[in-house]
């Protein structure tokens, strides 16, 4: 079995935490003879505080004193994150995960946006969607400043030999069951789906 790289989201801020492994892969890099990095996790809480804002008030996180412990106990815990503004969890995520503004990734600075159609209507569209996820008149959702889509931030760990996987992280993971169903397994798959 391979390494595995997961990230979560939850509900600003940044928590990595190193975790000895199950089982270690030999193509991983986080498989080096002296490492003791076996597993990375990666959590992002959205608008989950750390620290207190006033001092006879415990953080959001002291109020899950499991998942306080946790992630203060087991790993390395950074707090120095800070969310891009305006902010809004989409572009919030996708922002720590690419370590760009979301104007490089294409998905402005909010959960949904308009864009404008030759017709001068302005269709309205979640920023939520696959990374690949195509809007409706044929433009990728996520397309940086050069007309590509940006680049994945499970790229340099799946090319370098490890697994990847996701929960509930924005733009990484099937976001809804119409456009994401399709541009992943084909509009034939969405009408089989759906029967």
């Amino acid at each position: 079995m391979k390494r595995i790289f997961l990230a979560f989201t939850a509900a600003a801020v940044l928590a990595v935490g190193l975790i000895p492994p199950v089982h270690a892969a030999p193509g991983c890099p986080l498989n080096e003879p002296n490492s003791s990095i076996k597993h990375v996790v990666f959590l992002l809480f959205d608008n989950t505080h750390l620290s207190r804002d006033n001092p006879n008030v415990p953080s959001d996180l002291e109020q899950m004193p499991t998942l306080y412990d946790f992630l203060t106990t087991k790993g390395t815990l950074g707090s120095n994150s800070h969310t891009q503004l305006i902010s809004h969890t989409a572009a919030g995520i996708i922002s720590t995960l690419t370590g760009v503004y979301p104007d490089r990734t294409g998905t402005g600075v909010s959960n949904s946006f308009n864009y404008y159609k030759p017709d001068g209507t302005a269709p309205f569209i979640s920023t939520f969607g696959y990374w690949t996820n195509i809007i409706p008149d044929g433009a990728p959702l996520m397309v940086n400043e050069l007309g590509k889509i940006a680049p994945a931030p499970w790229v340099p760990f799946t090319r370098a030999g490890c697994d990847v996987g996701n929960v509930s992280v924005a733009n990484t993971v099937l976001e809804n069951n119409n456009t994401d169903v399709a541009n992943v397994f084909g509009k034939a798959r969405l009408r089989t789906w759906k029967a």
